[in-house]
């Protein structure tokens, strides 16, 4: 069934389904995104903060507010999203991140609602959200032009929407895919098309072809010394854009 969705790629469902027990091991397959998660989820909190100008000192700041996050995986980002104040809605086209995701969820006591769908089937139903977040999926997505689409119609008017990924150029070719994959071993080899990245210029363009305004890009960079992720101004590698609806 989920095959039938223009943005589903059998092959990576496949390939992260292999995955699926890592989520939660921050030594595992996913650690280069355990170590990636808490830059990313300031600059999201951050932004949210501003936009619908809540307290940040509050400790759910968020509370009324209904989030979704596409291809949410094992639920790295919705649980802390869950935790900040939001309904959170988490979608993966594949069953065994979903089953992990709701493992989790249960063992630590949240209340997340999970499902094994793509953004088409959520869209089609009408749904809007408040939030919407796609960080590290449209480059595993086979059809960017319908991943838009979708999430153009689930973003409320008003709402905000986030996403994250990799920037097709010479140095990703080579930090991302030769080096994380073929020679630091971060990530299994496999595990990114070079082609599907998209520029900056191409995800904004995108957004905009579907009703939503791009308002800030950041780049995310690698302290190989330090071992630690941070925002940058460049744009070369990683990068994050947060956007609103018109």
């Amino acid at each position: 069934m989920m095959q039938e969705y223009a943005t589903v790629d059998s092959g990576e469902i496949d390939r992260f389904a292999a995955q699926a027990e890592d989520w939660w091991d921050p030594a595992g397959s996913f650690r280069m995104l355990h170590r990636l998660n808490p830059v990313r989820l300031d600059f999201i909190r951050q932004y949210l903060l501003g936009h619908f100008g809540r307290d940040a000192s509050a400790l759910r700041p968020f509370l009324g507010l209904g989030l979704l996050d596409i291809g949410c995986g094992g639920g790295l980002a919705a649980e802390p999203m869950a935790r900040l104040g939001f309904a959170v809605t988490g979608i993966d086209a594949g069953a065994e991140a979903i089953a992990s995701a709701r493992t989790h969820a249960d063992a630590v006591g949240l209340t997340i609602d999970y499902r094994i769908a793509a953004g088409e089937a959520v869209a089609e139903a009408r749904e809007q959200f408040d939030v919407v977040l796609a960080l590290e999926v449209i480059e595993h997505v086979a059809d960017a032009g319908a991943f838009f689409a979708s999430i153009g119609a689930l973003v409320r008017p008003g709402g905000a929407f986030v996403g994250a990924t990799i920037n097709r150029t010479a140095r990703s070719f080579m930090l991302a895919i030769i080096g994380a994959e073929y020679f630091l071993r971060w990530l299994p080899p496999g595990t990114h098309d070079w082609s599907r990245f998209l520029r900056p210029s191409e995800f904004v363009l995108g957004l905009r072809r579907n009703g939503i305004l791009a308002t800030q890009i950041t780049g995310v960079v690698y302290d190989p010394r330090r071992a630690e992720w941070s925002l940058s101004p460049d744009l070369g590698v990683n990068y994050m854009i947060a956007a609103v609806r018109r």
